[in-house]
């Protein structure tokens, strides 16, 4: 078994092409990239600011804003109480990374946009499930605003995940790339 995948890879090599068990690896780079991203900066506005403390950014329009979400993405299910909300949301952010894992795993290597696309999602994911496991809430501070019309406070680790699912919905629009499986209709 190992001279098979020895000689596939060398056969790789002499083809010019990079041996394929490496080629995700950059697709994780780019995961622990968004990790740490976000990570450092909410390390950051945990330091410089007093929670519910706010900075302005750009006049009408954005501040960072220090706020600890206890709830789900927009502050869905907060939990309040006795921390059993803080494990079954930790337990569900665990069970969707699982399946995103598994999901990057099961993409061809050359389907590029949605294995981006899942890494961003993938990084989002850890980034935000290491605070709800840490701390029980997750670290929000981006604050968008215009006029009296506040979105959602939020954070990189937010703001990747959703960048991570538009891609895939725009992925799910287009031809299938050369040498990827193609998509059940």
């Amino acid at each position: 078994m190992s001279e098979a995948l020895t000689t596939i890879s060398d056969a790789a090599t002499a083809e010019g092409q990079r041996p394929v068990k490496g080629r995700r690896s950059r697709y994780l780079v780019l995961s622990l990239f968004v990790l740490v991203l976000d990570q450092w900066s909410k390390w950051l506005v945990e330091m410089k600011l007093a929670e519910r403390g706010s900075i302005e950014v750009i006049p009408n329009l954005l501040d960072f804003t220090y706020v600890k979400n206890t709830g789900v993405a927009f502050g869905l299910f907060a939990a309040h109480g006795d921390g059993t909300g803080k494990w079954i949301l930790t337990g569900l952010g665990l069970a969707a990374l699982l399946f995103v894992g598994y999901y990057f795993k099961a993409v061809p290597l050359g389907d590029r946009p949605l294995l981006v696309a899942l890494a961003l999602v993938l990084g989002g994911a850890v980034g935000n499930l290491l605070d709800r496991a840490l701390s029980g809430a997750v670290t929000d501070f981006v604050d968008f605003y215009f006029g009296t019309y506040h979105w959602h406070t939020f954070n990189v680790a937010d703001s990747a995940i959703s960048i991570g699912i538009a891609v895939m919905v725009l992925a799910t629009f287009r031809k299938s790339p050369e040498g990827a499986s193609p998509r059940a209709s």
